[in-house]
This record gives C-alpha cells, structure tokens and sequence, in this order.
C-alpha cells in the first residue's frame, strides 16, 4: 500500500487551480507574446502530474473527467481548424486570420489563438499519457 504524505496531498489539493489557472494564462498569453499551447499544456500536466503522485492516478484521471486520448483528437482537430479556417478565406493553409475588434482581456484574437489551443490540448493529453503510464507502473 502506498503511503500518502498529508502536507503533499493537501498542498496538491491548492496547487490544482492555481497552476491550471497560470496554464490558462500562459494559453491567453502566447498568441502575442512568448508562452503559449505548448507551455501552458506542460504546466497543466505538471498539475495533474502532482495531483497523481499526491494522491493516486485514479483521482487525477476523475479530476481530469476526460481521457488524454480525446483531449489528443480534439487537439489535432482544433489546430486543423485554424488552417483550415485561413483555405476557406482564400489564403494558404495556416495564414493568420485577425478579427476586427479587440476583446477587452484578450485584446487581438484570431486564428493563431485557435491553434494554440489546439497545441495546448495536444500536449497536455500526450503528456498525461505519457505521466499516468508511469504511474500506473
């Protein structure tokens, strides 16, 4: 039986939310500046990493809610969509496409925001299968 620390597993308990909090962060942040999909997807596995070595790979997968497996697909869908949003315009695959307006946190959004998002649930599912095989083991 494995033994649990409790100031590990309480200290996990707090550092969930706040580091899939920077994770969103780093998401929002990337499209314009340095950060983004990749190392926000990191930092959220590096969450749910903690939390399964906290506690067991049984409660991170039930904090997760969804497989890594899908979060992969979806990934790989969404960064396709943002190509293949830029061929419906006219423009070669993969062409940044901007709206107008600003959005008040955000500021510009556009087609480089849906990729990231698609790196972002690319890595963090690819990492997370990679950290509960471990686990498990």
């Amino acid at each position: 039986m494995k033994t649990q620390s409790l100031i590990l597993s309480t200290a996990t308990r707090y550092l969930l939310p706040l580091l899939l909090l920077f994770s969103f962060f780093l998401l929002l942040r990337g499209h314009n500046e340095p950060g983004g999909g990749f190392e926000g997807g990191l930092v959220a596995a590096a969450a749910f990493a903690l939390y399964a070595i906290a506690l067991d790979v049984g409660a991170a997968r039930g904090i997760l809610k969804v497989d890594p497996r899908v979060l992969i697909g979806l990934g790989v869908l969404t960064s396709a969509a943002s190509g293949i949003l830029s061929l419906l315009a006219g423009k070669p695959f993969l062409t940044a496409l901007w709206f107008k307006h600003t959005l008040p946190v955000l500021g510009k959004v556009g087609t480089p925001l849906l990729f990231d998002m698609g790196v972002y649930l690319l890595v963090l599912g690819v990492t997370l299968m990679i950290i509960f095989a471990l686990v498990e083991e």
